[in-house]
């Protein structure tokens, strides 16, 4: 879940698809048209139509599959926007079972309507057992959509996903550099052939005419050739592939800048339902606080040859090490935010900023803050610094027991260790204020099927979720919506 306009298009929003106004059809009007005898299986289909908008002026409705524009027929959301950026659209479009033709005409970036996710049996997914997988670390019982692991190049461009590259075939790579769906963001993890050949789990036999499923670097030199934008992501583990072969990859990736613009070291993150899985250990303090300093010194150099850090720590990485974090410059605008590449420092000058520029007299109510163990620490002291009047706020950095103790960001935490912790202290105080990031989109569900709800109900005390945005902290810490 990137930011990037190539989401934003995905969900409807806005983007290269652009916004249509239309006068609709007299014979569209009542939906006349060809009766078909069974479900169509290819184009996208509508979620809602906003009122008052040029997809609503159209016609369209919640439910409507749209197949073709001006002809050219769908397989996915990708081609709906790639094929709707004429000035004149022709929308062939089905609902229960008849065709229609909705004539449109672009006015304005607002397309005013929402395209249906794709369903899980449509997405590719990973064939590797990557040693470090999140998803074979998840205990039993949890909802089948946890399990689903994608490996699907379109999700990595409209909503900024990892992939591997080692499922992608002629075809794929063909349909990339034609629509030319950049940026894409690419699992690399070691350029070594051998070393991320057991990264990745040893997949057995590539598909035949592919290049070996280890062989990452030219791939990556074909996709920056056709001048798709890449963002490079190292999952750390230790003794598997830092030291010199984190080195080795991270020089290795660094000629095919400004094509790969960023490559991002995350840490390893391990559950404590790694049964019969290759073993693994995370980072110490120690370790961080070395990766920090040579990260450092590799980013001095890379600004002197590429003019870009292009290399860039994960903010796990800092608050492991007790490290200062560098400032917003250092971020070089903060690309690839969403996956904890700059958070902790775009939040605190965000609330620093928040609070010089607020007009009105800012007072606390009894409140506690729920946040992860890795960032309640550093909340805690923010929230002294901002020197609030009114009820005291308590930031309870919640611990995760049920994914283990390794696990100490705020995205992770579920609705159970929420509530049994919270429930523990003498007086949660007259609301609690819960990590939207630890929500599912759309159903505000945790990843334990737990409700903000469910919890008001257990606790007796109003929940509410907190998107990760420094006003929206303060209008909850100080009671307004």
């Amino acid at each position: 879940m990137k930011t990037s306009s190539s989401a934003e298009s995905a969900s409807g929003a806005g983007g290269s698809a652009g916004g249509v106004s239309a006068r609709v059809n007299s014979a569209c009007t009542t939906w006349t048209g060809t009766r078909r005898s069974r479900p169509v299986e290819t184009g996208v289909v509508v979620a809602a139509v906003a009122p008052r908008t040029p997809a609503a002026a159209a016609g369209l409705r919640a439910g409507d599959r749209i197949i073709a524009i001006n002809g050219q027929s769908l397989r996915d959301v990708i081609d709906f926007h790639f094929h709707a950026g004429d000035e004149v659209l022709a929308l062939s479009v089905e609902r229960a079972g008849t065709l229609c033709t909705l004539p449109l005409r672009r006015r304005g970036t607002t397309l005013g309507l929402e395209l249906e996710p794709p369903r899980p049996g449509d997405i590719a997914t990973c064939a590797n057992k990557c040693v470090f997988c999140f998803i074979h670390q998840l205990p039993k019982g949890m909802r089948r959509s946890l399990y689903v692991k994608d490996d699907d190049f379109r999700l990595s461009f409209l909503h900024g996903n990892y992939i591997t590259l080692t499922d992608l075939d002629e075809t794929a790579f063909a349909r990339i550099i034609e629509q030319h769906l950049s940026p894409l963001y690419i699992s690399v993890h070691a350029t070594d052939p051998a070393l991320r050949h057991r990264l990745l789990g040893e997949p057995r036999t590539p598909v035949s005419g592919r290049a070996a499923a280890s062989e990452i670097l030219p791939r990556m030199e074909r996709l920056a050739r056709a001048g798709i934008r890449m963002h490079a992501q190292i999952v750390l583990c230790p003794d598997w592939n830092d030291g010199a072969a984190l080195a080795r990859t991270v020089f290795e990736l660094a000629p095919l800048h400004p094509h790969v613009a960023t490559t991002a070291i995350v840490p390893v993150g391990l559950t404590a339902h790694r049964e019969r899985l290759p073993a693994l250990r995370g980072l110490t303090a120690p370790e961080a606080a070395a990766l920090v300093s040579t990260v450092r010194a590799w980013q001095d150099t890379f600004v002197a040859r590429l003019g870009s850090r292009f290399v860039f720590l994960a903010d796990e990485i800092y608050l492991l090490a007790a490290a200062p974090f560098p400032e917003a410059d250092a971020y070089e605008g903060f690309a690839v935010v969403e996956d904890g590449i700059g958070l902790v420092r775009r939040f605190e000058d965000g609330f620093s900023r928040a609070l010089r520029r607020s007009t009105r007299r800012l007072v606390r109510r009894h409140t506690t803050v729920v946040t992860g163990e890795l960032f309640g620490p550093r909340l805690q002291r923010l929230l002294k610094t901002a020197r609030l009047e009114g009820a005291p706020v308590r930031v309870m950095p919640v611990r995760n027991e049920f994914f283990g103790r390794g696990i100490g960001v705020a995205g992770l935490l579920t609705g159970r260790d929420v509530r049994n912790q919270v429930a523990a202290l003498a007086d949660p105080g007259d609301a609690v204020l819960v990590p939207a990031v630890a929500l599912r989109d759309g159903d505000g569900v945790f990843l334990d099927d737990l409700t903000p709800a469910d919890l008001a109900r257990d606790l007796g005390v109003a929940v509410r979720a907190v998107e990760p945005d420094p006003r929206a902290l303060l209008r909850a810490l100080c009671g307004s919506s």
